[in-house]
């Protein structure tokens, strides 16, 4: 599955989403908004995919929403020009949903610039890995606006509140070494070997435990909204689950017989 504006490729478990609209630094066009919402709906349920990664074609990763659409809106009535915009936004929620609901890890590689809905999707993956020239602005207040794409959401359970709001009130440009102080990246690494370090660990996940790691991101996402009893509740459940697989099987084998484990996802 493939379009003009997103690329699609599978190979080794591996799926490389690549955002391809380089001469507009990736920037969220109409055509890239949908293209993208389809294929990340359709990584959620395809079991050949068992890592995601979401890359810029280019020099830059996404440099967040389409000025020029801006432009045309402003000629819009008010009316009009709100419908626009909420339908715009709520297209980009799906894909969110789908990164965070999806039982497979989903790594952002970044080059460039990540700005505005770039940092929030940075936020939403499992992992970010960045080039150590990449650079990040939430950007918003730039252009009078105020931060979507669930940046708000994402970016808010990742940093602390004095951050969130140095970021969204001055939307300062940082580079990796503050991301990832920031805990917004995990690793930055040279640019010349960002692809190799993004399959390397695509690879890695890809040839891991599938289930066990879906188990740990429901987990996860719902740690900030479930009381204490509720999370030990779903922990012993998730766990149980994790426990009846072919995987777990394989990995305490393994485990007695001193080997690496080889799992197959179920």
């Amino acid at each position: 599955m493939a379009s003009d504006s997103v690329l699609l490729d599978i190979t080794d478990g591996v799926a490389t989403v690549t955002l391809n609209q380089p001469d507009v630094r990736n920037a969220l066009t109409p055509e890239l908004r949908v293209a993208f919402r389809d294929i990340m709906g359709s990584l959620e349920f395809n079991d050949e995919a068992r890592c995601v990664v979401i890359t810029g074609a280019g020099d830059h990763f996404m440099a967040g929403g389409d000025i020029r659409n801006m432009v045309e809106r402003l000629t819009m009535e008010d009316g009009e020009r709100r419908k626009m915009i909420l339908e715009g936004i709520h297209l980009l929620h799906l894909p969110l949903f789908a990164i965070r609901r999806m039982g497979k890890p989903v790594i952002a590689s970044i080059k460039g610039a990540a700005a505005g809905f770039g940092v929030g999707l940075v936020a939403a993956c499992d992992l970010a890995i960045a080039a150590d020239d990449a650079f990040f602005t939430l950007a918003y207040c730039h252009i009078g606006a105020s931060p979507d794409g669930g940046s708000s959401y994402f970016v808010g359970r990742t940093l602390g509140m004095k951050h969130q709001m140095e970021l969204a009130l001055l939307g300062d440009r940082f580079g990796a070494d503050r991301a990832k102080e920031l805990g917004l990246i995990n690793w930055h690494v040279p640019k010349a070997d960002l692809q190799a370090e993004t399959l390397k660990l695509a690879t890695r996940l890809a040839n891991g435990p599938t289930v066990a790691y879906a188990n740990a991101k429901k987990l996860f996402n719902a740690v900030h909204h479930l009381s204490m009893e509720s999370q030990l509740q779903m922990e012993a459940e998730r766990m149980a689950d994790s426990m009846l697989t072919e995987d777990h099987a394989e990995g305490i084998t393994a485990f007695m017989e001193k080997r690496t484990p080889v799992f197959k996802g179920r």
